[in-house]
């Protein structure tokens, strides 16, 4: 018993100091490569590609293949279609990853166009005619912030539905 004592004892005193250690160390230096302040990413001038990665890959996957289980569309050969209804080229702009990323409106028209290229993410799901986007008409759009993704987006499938467009964006719907 006497023992039991002693050690629950010495295991109350030592806690704090086991505490103490995650408290940061004020003058500590930074880890090797990171002395430096970061780039804010609208300023790092990163190609389309790892743009991508940054702000669509993690819900849409580094392919577009998107995730049905996650309830996360497939762009790879799709995302085209919605420029060919009314409605879906703002809606695009809107997708709250875009919208909302770290990306400044010419990276965020720079990617766009690079997504929606025929050889690229939209493939034959391009309109045959297309206007890329302007860094302009982003400003204008993104801030218009999208309420309802999936009661928005549904309504631009049944318009794609309407035209007989061919619904394969992995949802199965």
């Amino acid at each position: 018993m006497r023992h039991l004592l002693i050690v629950g004892l010495a295991c109350a005193l030592a806690a704090p100091l086991a505490q103490a250690r995650s408290i940061p160390d004020p003058h500590q230096k930074h880890a090797p490569g990171n002395e430096a302040p970061q780039t804010p990413i609208a300023q790092a001038g990163y190609n389309n590609a790892t743009n991508y990665q940054l702000a669509c890959a993690g819900c849409h996957l580094s392919n577009g293949e998107g995730s049905r289980a996650n309830d996360v569309p497939r762009m790879q050969g799709f995302v085209g279609n919605f420029l060919k209804v009314e409605g879906g080229r703002q809606f695009l702009v809107r997708v709250p990853g875009l919208s909302m990323s770290a990306l400044n409106d010419a990276q965020l028209a720079d990617m766009l166009n690079w997504l929606l290229r025929k050889d690229g993410m939209a493939g034959q799901s391009m309109p045959t005619q297309f206007t890329p986007y302007s860094a302009e008409e982003i400003a204008a759009i993104r801030h218009d912030t999208l309420l309802n993704l999936p009661q928005t987006r549904g309504k631009l499938i049944a318009a794609m539905r309407a035209q007989g467009i061919a619904i394969e964006d992995g949802m199965g719907d």
